[in-house]
This record gives structure tokens, C-alpha cells and sequence, in this order.
């Protein structure tokens, strides 16, 4: 499986998850995900892949500090609605990484690693995501905006030749790696496109 070299540079997302403790899934429940993972699950990659990635990464940091943050315990607000724009794309990463469903999720054991009912959208924040913990009641609220990173002024163009099935095949690679490009360059202005509150 051959994908652009940067998605090995990007930080990891390290929690501890309880219930593959319980059931001796990872050693001390310990748990990692990479861009990777959630590229995989996705089927892209792509500015709002990155960007719930980030969101995902950054708030955690910021929630949780020098803690792990602990997978299942975490509860995710949306200001929009899961049927609007990107939001239920991002929802789906930050599911991955947090295991927070609405209804459809994990039911429990005994009462405990419940995962259902741990996200909602159509929230009262003035943020892209909000993270709320459920150990204390914590939360950070982060916006993303990527809209200070553009694309090369050449994708659109390749991308209507791609569309309308004109485009030749170095010009199909050359879309992908144009596009690839500005998903790196978003990782690598994080401070540029993610504000925590």
C-alpha cells in the first residue's frame, strides 16, 4: 500500500481505552491512532479529514494536558447537524478516536465502557467541536478553518478535466499530488487552522 510520505510525520493519538483492557485487546489498554488509520476508514484524505483529525488531536492535548485522554469518556458536541455540509464526515473520525456515538454505539458491559449516547450535534457552541470529559466535566471547544491554507490555483482547473473525463493520466497524478499537497500544508500551519477555546 503505497500513500504520501507525510502522513508518517504526522502526531499520533495516544488514550488509554478501558474496555480493551477489560477484554485483553492492548496491553494496559493503551491505544494509537495515526492519520493513517483514520485515512483508511475514510477511504481519502483530504482537508476535512485532516481537519477532525487535528480537531480530534488538539483538543484532546488541550482537555487532557500531561493525562492520557481516556477513549469512551469523552463526550462530542456539534454545532451543526449530522446531515449538514462535512459534519457527519468529521463525526465518523472522531468516533474512530474517541469511540463517541449518538444512539448506534456500544451498549455496555455490566453498565460500564458504555459508548452510545456520548455525541450530539445541533449544540448550542460557537465552535467547529466541542470536547466535554466525563470524569469532571472539562471541556475545550475548538474551531477549525482552513481556509488560510488555499489549494494550488491548479486543482480546480484538473479537476473539471478529471470530471468531464478529459483530463490524461499525468494530469490525473498531478491533481493527487496537488491536493495531497495542501492537506500537508494544513499540518503543517496547525496554529494557522485550529483554535481552541
Amino acid at each position: 500500500m503505497k500513500y504520501p510520505e507525510f502522513f508518517n510525520t504526522i502526531e499520533t493519538i495516544e488514550l488509554v481505552d478501558n474496555l480493551s483492557d477489560f477484554l485483553g485487546t492492548f496491553e494496559d489498554g493503551l491505544v494509537e491512532f495515526s492519520f493513517l488509520d483514520v485515512v483508511k476508514s475514510a477511504g481519502h484524505s483530504c482537508p476535512t479529514v485532516a481537519g477532525a483529525y487535528l480537531m480530534t488531536l488538539e483538543g484532546l492535548k488541550a482537555l487532557y494536558k500531561d493525562e492520557l485522554p481516556v477513549r469512551g469518556e469523552i463526550f462530542v458536541s456539534f454545532k451543526e447537524d449530522a446531515n449538514d455540509g462535512v459534519a457527519g464526515v468529521i463525526a465518523n473520525v472522531i468516533t474512530q478516536i474517541t469511540g463517541a456515538t449518538t444512539t448506534s454505539g456500544f451498549k455496555g458491559i455490566g453498565g460500564n465502557f458504555v459508548r452510545h449516547s456520548l455525541m450530539e450535534f445541533d449544540a448550542n457552541i460557537q465552535s467547529s467541536v466541542k470536547f466535554q470529559r466525563l470524569d469532571n466535566g472539562k471541556s475545550v471547544e475548538v474551531i477549525y478553518n482552513p481556509s488560510s491554507i488555499p489549494g494550488n490555483p491548479l486543482q480546480q482547473e484538473l479537476m473539471q478535466k478529471i470530471m468531464q473525463n478529459i483530463a490524461t493520466p499525468e494530469e490525473r497524478i498531478s491533481f493527487g499530488k496537488l491536493w495531497q499537497q495542501r492537506v500537508e500544508n494544513i499540518f503543517k500551519n496547525i496554529n494557522q487552522v485550529i483554535t481552541i477555546k
